[in-house]
């Protein structure tokens, strides 16, 4: 087969292929993953607002607290196969927030279960979170050590 003849068959292959797969719709799912990712922190906003107001916390107090609660509610919503659902429909807009990571950690946990506490449960629940943790105790540890050495 020559170069041109090779050209046409490939261009020819990729317009075949495209003519099969689905049309994407860049702007709504940008839309979509804007809204429930912003809407994610709004919950967040109001349980700071409630917090601050009904028990007084401030500072890191609050903002763990907070972190605590996005993450209990990312799981549980995670358990009842709600946030997968979400997920579905939202695509990186709830991926983003800290109720993402709880439910990349939650899922391989509860879909794995059936294999046993440890091989199962403890062994997959970071599947999918550990690189991300260990890349980012690495990188916070590379960052820390040369802070060290510059003067």
């Amino acid at each position: 087969m020559t170069g041109k003849n090779r050209e046409n068959y490939n261009k020819n292959y990729v317009a075949y292929v495209n003519s099969f797969a689905p049309k994407t719709h860049h702007f709504k799912n940008c839309l979509r993953a804007f809204l429930v990712g912003g809407f994610i922190c709004c919950i967040g906003q109001f349980l700071r607002f409630i917090l601050e107001i009904a028990f007084h916390l401030s500072g890191d107090e609050l903002a763990g607290t907070v972190s605590v609660l996005l993450i209990f509610l990312g799981t549980l919503l995670t358990g009842l196969g709600v946030y997968d659902r979400i997920g579905r429909n939202a695509g990186a807009g709830s991926i983003v927030p800290i109720t993402g990571f709880a439910n990349s950690v939650c899922s391989p946990a509860i879909e794995f279960k059936t294999e046993g506490w440890i091989y199962g449960t403890a062994a997959k629940m970071f599947v999918v979170a550990g690189p991300i943790i260990v890349f980012g105790v690495l990188a916070g540890t590379a960052v820390g050590l040369i802070y060290l050495l510059l003067p």
